[in-house]
């Protein structure tokens, strides 16, 4: 029996999701306006509808799509905040969407940060007021928090709950702290639509995209409805369906284990995960497995399918001892190895100790750093450096006439800056240098000469804000140059959608496009997936596992640490993890090597992981995508 509670659609990728979520939007758009009514919609923020609002803008453009007979009614928004914050959901929706398409001024709705607070209750009360007032929404778009809020609705909040101010829980807090340069600079309470609210619309569609939100997710659609998990009240909905990725979809039993529900067509991959889950749940190693433990756990299919216990437990023995080499770009040929970075310092968290083999073993490996990564960088590091130029010009008798405006401007600046003001160019450029000069001291580290580092600087990223633009053609290039420039015959990338802000994904989708002119010219490299420091394969799908030593795991610590200004403390550490980078990365890679070893593999220090792409999926995910 589906233990899904609520109906769920699954695509290939977020993108893709948020194209059917469009669709949708627009056919609702196109009838309504065919029966002369406005479309009543209530509206989210956020990377994760960001792809909504591009592909209504492209429908507008390019098809003509009416947004004029629309009504929209925003989830939320931070309380106190000034509308023209660049936080501001306000903000947000007109840069993002509402001046790009024809949705009358007057029919736009936001929740007002700016309302004093003896006038907040009625605020919320007239919100109400005026989404009755046009029929109630037809539909509504929700993202879902990692503690299963909806809008703001955190949890402990009731189903009945109307528009109202909200106290934000401590984790919603850690996901915005990126948008505001920092936690303690996040507003501690925010104006949502209630549950009760949400519930009236008259469709309910949730998405859910990367494999950060897995957990949460299972619990929404799977378990019963609870006040813990606010989204779990959408069960109740007659009209909602959940849009997900295939990362997001992970942890659903029918993804997960879907032998529980019914028989499955027995691929090698979905064998290895079956075969790992159940090592897992009996804690035997592989080879130790026998008929009984199949049977008694819901595999007899398997058996059936595969033959008996001790034939599937060799040939998935086999396959992960494979998996394990200390030889990552192979013997007996020279590689052009290309390893790209979303930022300046993801190659030697995520990958340190098998760069360092790369190097070691003769290949031609190159870097390639595809954001300056500024945003990262705190102040006091620009007021370090700043003043270490400073006090560099006088020990050295430089004539200061040139630097010293810009050192004014600077100090000016920083001075005066508000939390969340965004930085002038000069301190952008300042942060940009610290990133790249910290980069280059550890590709030096590693044993490569500085001319071995490209840096991209790929304009997506520079908008000065955590907001990123879309992938654009000079992206496409700059991804294209450096591919071309190192004929690379084996690339690594970053292959995970838990970065907090968005930017790993838009460097895969950069590096996506520009394999597709790179293979059109002939060239068809190795592409390896590594995962960032959020994050780590599950071992049956790792397709090279390359083991660590203790003193190789100490070096890859030492490089993570001559990215100095992301030590101690970083700008944007994630939610739920107050560790440094360097102590995630080496936890990840001991852990790996214990899971192998629980396998009944062989035993190491530690091993960093990767799968090759493109990523194979066991067929009954393939079987389930939604086209």
């Amino acid at each position: 029996m589906n233990p899904e509670r609520v109906p769920v659609s699954i695509f290939a990728d977020d993108r893709q999701a948020a194209n059917a979520v469009a669709r949708r939007v627009a056919d609702l758009i196109r009838t309504k306006a065919a029966q002369n009514t406005p479309a009543v919609v209530g509206l989210p923020t956020g990377n994760t509808p960001i792809n909504i609002y591009r592909e209504l803008v492209r429908m507008h453009r390019r098809e003509g799509l009416d947004l004029s007979g629309v009504v929209s009614f925003n989830l939320d928004e931070y309380w106190p905040i000034d509308h023209c914050a660049i936080q501001s959901y306000h903000t947000w929706m007109h840069e993002n969407f509402f001046k790009h398409v024809n949705i009358r001024p007057e029919n736009i709705h936001i929740p007002s940060g700016q309302i004093p607070e003896g006038e907040v209750d009625a605020h919320c009360h007239q919100y109400e007021q005026e989404i009755a007032a046009v029929g109630g929404l037809d539909m509504i778009i929700l993202g879902i928090g990692r503690s299963g809020h909806i809008g703001f609705n955190e949890p402990g909040s009731s189903r009945q709950t109307p528009t109202r101010r909200v106290l934000l829980d401590k984790i919603t807090r850690k996901d915005a702290a990126s948008d505001f340069f920092g936690e303690d600079h996040v507003p501690k309470m925010a104006i949502t639509m209630g549950v009760g609210t949400i519930l009236q619309a008259r469709e309910v569609a949730l998405l859910g995209f990367g494999e950060h939100k897995a957990p949460i997710l299972r619990r929404a659609v799977e378990e019963p409805v609870s006040p813990g998990i606010a989204a779990s009240f959408l069960q109740e909905h007659p009209a909602v369906r959940f849009y997900l990725d295939v990362a997001a979809a992970a942890k659903l039993t029918r993804v997960a284990t879907p032998w529980v529900l019914a028989p499955c067509q027995w691929d090698e991959a979905l064998q290895r995960g079956a075969v790992r889950w159940i090592s897992q749940k009996v804690r035997k190693p592989i080879l130790k497995l026998t008929d009984e433990d199949y049977a008694e756990n819901g595999l007899a299919g398997l058996l059936g399918a595969r033959g008996d216990a001790y034939h599937i437990n060799i040939a998935v023995f086999r396959h992960m001892m494979d998996t394990i080499t200390g030889w990552p770009g192979g013997k007996g040929t020279v590689r052009h190895v290309l390893v790209f970075s979303p930022h300046p310092d993801d190659d030697v968290i995520c990958m340190g100790g098998t760069l360092r083999r790369l190097i070691e073993q003769g290949h031609d490996v190159h870097l390639a750093y595809m954001t300056s990564g500024h945003l990262s960088v705190f102040d006091h590091d620009v007021w370090r450096h700043a003043e270490f130029f400073r006090e560099f010009t006088k020990i050295f008798g430089l004539t200061p006439d040139q630097a010293a405006p810009i050192q004014q401007q600077i100090d000016q600046f920083l001075n005066s800056k508000k939390p969340g003001d965004i930085d002038t160019p000069e301190v952008q450029a300042i942060k940009g240098l610290i990133r790249r000069t910290e980069a280059i001291n550890a590709v030096k580290y590693c044993g490569l000469t500085e001319d071995r580092a490209h840096f991209l600087n790929m304009p997506f990223y520079n908008t000065g804000t955590v907001q990123k633009l879309d992938i654009g053609p000079d992206d496409v290039a700059a991804v294209t140059d450096v591919l071309v420039s190192t004929k690379a015959d084996m690339i690594f990338a970053a292959g995970d959608m838990s970065d907090p802000h968005g930017t790993h994904r838009l460097c895969f989708e950069a590096l996506h496009r520009a394999l597709d002119i790179y293979t059109g010219a002939g060239k068809w490299p190795e592409l390896w997936l590594y995962r960032g420091a959020w994050q780590e394969w599950e071992p049956d799908q790792i397709d090279m596992a390359v083991p660590l030593s203790p003193d190789e795991l100490k070096h890859k610590r030492f490089a993570i640490f001559r990215h100095e200004s992301q030590k101690d403390k970083a700008m944007f550490p994630g939610p739920y993890d107050d560790r440094e980078f360097w102590q995630r990365a080496e936890e990840r890679n001991e852990e790996t090597a214990r899971q192998y070893d629980r396998l009944g593999l062989p035993e190491y220090h530690a091993i960093e992981a990767f799968v090759r792409y493109p990523v194979a999926r066991p067929a009954n995910i393939e079987a389930q995508l939604t086209k």
